[in-house]
């Protein structure tokens, strides 16, 4: 077995794991239950040129999510989209440890959706672009709800195909992802405490960054740079943020940035270019911009009105 599979089709994926051919070659749904030779992917990265929602029935566990730790007995939802590499654990993705777990995996390729309002809309389901430890926890009304919906998708491309057909399933599936939004928001919201000290990290970091002069050395930082630090994604970190505090990541890097440079602007005699390199912009016109469209003023009005 090869290191890395690049999987370009549904067909190809069902070829690949002994499963019949799929009914319409742009979704699918494949349920835990009928993957028979998925543990000969153990540990092989794999891309997908589709998008995938994946779903696994937990009996109990432990979830170690950034610094803490929490126990659940519902299920886990994660999201993949076309291009990104994923490493199949067999043993903690579908792992077959009782009769009650159970899974399912809904995919769909961008062909599909291409001429459609979900096309355009995809880009705002943030969280395909998540990582696995900021999975979504379903509670068992959750998962029956997107479980409807999942049936729905099937029974449209399993019967025969008309004119409505496609619209159908379409409209279902942009209907579960934004079922899924609104469990990720009940999610934000029920870990409120976690979601504090992470905003807390946050604006210590940016203190950190700047108390360090890290800014002269690898310029204004960035909403990446944060997530690393913070061991998160940029996306899920920003639409963290957005649920707490209203300001998205990039915002929050600007209005700190912007603070700085009024009390360097009050408060010393440095230049503009001066000021503008100490907060890490490579070019002064760069930082001036920043700040006029923060602030309506110059650099150099502001402090002239001051």
């Amino acid at each position: 077995m090869p290191d890395t599979i690049v999987i370009n089709s549904i067909t190809q994926a069902h070829q690949l794991l002994g499963l019949e051919k799929p009914k319409h070659p742009l979704v699918n749904v494949t349920r835990k239950r009928d993957l028979k030779q998925v543990a000969d992917f153990d540990e092989t990265k794999i891309v997908t040129t589709y998008y995938q929602v994946m779903f696994k029935q937990v009996g109990c566990g432990k979830l170690t999510y950034g610094r803490n730790s929490y126990d659940y007995e519902e299920g886990t939802l994660m999201f993949t989209c076309p291009g990104q590499v994923v490493i199949f654990d067999y043993d903690t993705t579908f792992e077959e440890s009782s009769e009650d777990v159970g899974g399912w995996i809904l995919a769909f390729h961008p062909d599909l959706i291409r001429k459609s309002e979900l096309a355009n809309k995809m880009s705002q389901y943030s969280f395909f672009h998540y990582d696995v430890n900021e999975a979504l926890h379903l509670s068992d009304e959750e998962k029956n709800t997107l479980e409807e919906l999942l049936d729905k998708i099937v029974k449209e491309y399993s019967q025969n195909l008309d004119k409505h057909s496609q619209h159908l399933i379409i409209s279902n599936i942009q209907l579960l992802l934004d079922y899924c939004s609104r469990f990720y928001d009940r999610q934000f919201y029920t870990r409120t405490n976690l979601n504090s000290d992470i905003v807390s990290r946050f604006e210590r970091l940016l203190k950190t960054y700047y108390q360090t002069e890290s800014a002269l050395e690898m310029g204004v930082p960035t909403v990446n740079y944060a997530a690393k630090e913070l061991h998160l994604s940029s996306n899920y970190l920003s639409d963290l943020l957005k649920k707490e505090t209203g300001k998205t990541a990039q915002e929050h890097i600007h209005l700190f940035i912007i603070e700085k440079a009024k009390n360097s602007l009050l408060g010393t005699t440095h230049s503009i270019s001066e000021i503008g390199y100490a907060l890490g912009f490579e070019y002064p016109q760069h930082f001036s911009n920043l700040f006029k469209s923060k602030t309506g003023f110059s650099p150099r009005e502001y402090r002239k009105v001051n």
